[in-house]
């Protein structure tokens, strides 16, 4: 397996462009490496969006948006757009993402898979491609009951630690989907498990990414 390694230095820190299209996207697709990239990146630079991000959930999003970004310089936007009528306001989600682009430059860019059944998903991830045509995205995944699982190209090995730091944090503020059957510890350790088995992980976790267009 071909490894590679993200890279930064003094005047060049690393800038990271989070999107997610709900509160708990960025969290649970790529909440893991972020906590790595926090570790072996001091002069790390994240701008965190989440496009759907109201009420109890918004407030759910400022705060876990705040313990996975402790420690970094970091940029959060919560914005009000409908959960799930993205698509519908498409042009007002685009206007967005035009005005995202003049505010931030990233190195790396996580956002949804293009084949995520979640038509909010598919959206954000459209925009992240329309939008940034010369960036290395990485388009993460999201466990659900359509069975929509695919197979990811790109693995980011985890120590069983920051595995259980990205799923206590999940636990310690998204109160809201408590009861939902699918929030559970084993449905997000149980999916990094299987990618960590894939990349042969020495640990036996790590997440797992859509590389479309990589350019070495």
């Amino acid at each position: 397996m071909i490894r590679l390694t993200l890279s930064e230095n003094g005047t060049n820190p690393l800038r990271v462009l989070c999107l997610g299209a709900h509160s708990d996207d960025i969290e649970i697709g790529c909440g893991g490496t972020l906590l790595l990239l926090k570790k072996t990146h001091p002069n790390l630079k994240l701008y965190w969006v989440v496009l759907s991000a109201s009420g109890m959930r918004g407030r759910e999003a400022a705060k876990s948006a705040e313990l996975f970004t402790a420690g970094c310089e970091a940029k959060v936007e919560l914005k009000d757009f409908r959960d799930r009528y993205l698509p519908y306001d498409g042009e007002k989600v685009k206007l967005y993402f035009d005005e995202l682009k003049n505010r931030f430059e990233p190195n790396l860019i996580f956002t949804h898979w293009s084949g995520d059944a979640h038509q909010d998903h598919r959206l954000t991830s459209e925009l992240t491609w329309n939008t940034f045509r010369d960036h290395l995205i990485l388009e993460y995944e999201i466990p659900k009951y359509d069975g929509d699982i695919g197979r990811p190209n790109l693995f980011v090995p985890l120590d069983s630690s920051l595995c259980e730091e990205k799923v206590g944090h999940l636990f310690t503020v998204f109160e809201s989907q408590g009861s939902k059957p699918w929030f559970a510890r084993e449905t997000f350790l149980g999916l990094m498990r299987i990618r960590g088995m894939e990349a042969n992980a020495c640990s036996g976790y790590a997440e797992a990414f859509y590389a479309k267009k990589v350019s070495l």
